[in-house]
């Protein structure tokens, strides 16, 4: 499950250690992590350990509770918003493999640092038959430029961390020892910005993204 600790000035979001899919407890614990950086805010790195960063959504228990999809699917594009808003300089350190709702996980932070030797980072929806919808569309959108979210989006491409470089999905590299503290140097020199004007920022910057992620439906 997912924990938060803080050391020397920042936070660090470790997400798991297995599959780090979006489950609702996993969730619930994400939440009330981002609520102790507002409340006491520093800059934030995620990061997660083994083979995964996150692997999206739990489509098994959407399957099993289909009257609960819509709310799963609301309060998931929420949690989204939120991190795109977070009145603190971020930064995911991509670990492993970044697949669907992982991969919109890592493109709702600031920066994106990826471990250079190992992991994919993917949109698989076209392949899935599971299309975007306007918020997680527009999220990504509002990240890349255009031609990198069409080849993203629309071939269900695996970038590997030198070719999401390349394409300008993440920011740097790092190999599996230095992908932490990669990440820490990305945010350590952005801990003085006022979080109230820098949570402003970010707000009016991604104003018509968060509206199209509350939408219901």
């Amino acid at each position: 499950m997912p924990t938060l600790t803080k050391e020397n000035g920042l936070y660090v979001l470790h997400l798991g250690s297995d599959e780090n899919r979006f489950t609702v407890a996993w969730v619930g614990e994400v939440e009330a992590a981002l609520n102790t950086v507002v409340a006491d805010p520093a800059p934030l790195v995620t990061i997660a350990d083994g083979k995964f960063f996150s692997n999206g959504l739990d489509l098994d228990w959407m399957r099993a509770n289909p009257t609960e999809a819509s709310d799963y699917t609301a309060r998931v594009k929420a949690l989204l918003a939120r991190f795109l808003t977070l009145p603190v300089a971020t930064v995911a350190a991509v670990n492993g493999h970044a697949f669907g709702a992982g991969s919109l996980l890592a493109t709702a932070h600031d920066w994106r640092v990826m471990r250079s030797d190992r992991g994919y980072f993917c949109f698989p929806e076209v392949d899935i038959k599971l299309p975007f919808g306007r918020g997680f569309g527009s999220l990504i959108q509002a990240k890349f430029t255009p031609r990198t979210a069409l080849d993203a989006m629309s071939t269900g491409r695996r970038y590997g961390g030198e070719d999401a470089l390349t394409a300008g999905l993440v920011d740097a590299t790092a190999t599996e020892g230095d992908l932490l503290e990669t990440a820490r140097a990305r945010v350590a020199g952005l801990a003085d910005k006022d979080p109230r004007t820098l949570g402003s920022i970010k707000a009016t910057m991604y104003a018509e993204v968060v509206e199209r992620l509350l939408e219901r439906g």
